[in-house]
């Protein structure tokens, strides 16, 4: 699809870019960004434009809905499955393996809340980016039945790292019920 944009060769006239008889013509879909007010000129760009996809919208939320004993899959990697998706904008959470993986280079939002269900035990869950533990909570209390271990937190990721939830203290057993993961990509870089 080919989109002119008159004005914008209008704009750019004095710039030595384009001229009236000249349109810019950009193929595919395109967002225009302005930003009136930016924190440093930037180089070659005199009106502090950029040009970026229109498709980076990315964001999931997944819930653990049933209390089924864990696969002897997760017993071994002790990842946290969710067999639910609520909310799965540019398909980049992996259901069959509860995977987030980066379709892009960006600050990203995560949270979790998973539920232990049997008191006198502790869990530690993390958030694991690329193998690497990063944000961690703790459940702990040897009194009550079901607690949970919550936390969020923003991190950085380039095109093609994954995340996921590992249980990193306690056991699997009982199921999870009422565990979230979520996320989503705050802004590109």
């Amino acid at each position: 699809m080919l989109v002119p944009l008159l004005l914008l060769g209008t704009l750019l006239q004095g710039v030595g870019a384009q001229n009236e008889t000249e349109p810019i013509v950009l193929e595919g879909k395109c967002l225009v960004v302005c930003d009136s007010t930016p924190a440093s000129e930037p180089s070659g760009n005199p009106l502090g434009m950029s040009v970026r996809s229109g498709t980076g919208r990315v964001a999931f939320s997944a819930i653990r809905n049933t209390n089924h004993e864990p696969s002897e899959m997760s017993n071994r990697t002790m990842t946290i499955y969710f067999d639910q998706v609520l909310v799965n904008v540019g398909a980049h959470f992996d259901p069959a393996r509860s995977i987030f993986l980066a379709p892009r280079k960006g600050v990203y939002s995560f949270s979790f809340h998973v539920v232990k269900v049997y008191n006198r035990q502790t869990i530690q869950v993390s958030l694991v980016l690329n193998g690497w533990p990063v944000i961690s909570a703790f459940a702990g209390d040897q009194d009550v039945t079901r607690e949970a271990a919550t936390n969020a937190g923003l991190v950085t990721m380039e095109r093609g790292d994954k995340a996921y939830l590992k249980l990193e203290r306690g056991n699997l057993m009982g199921g999870w019920k009422y565990s979230t993961f979520s996320g989503f990509l705050v802004f590109p870089l």
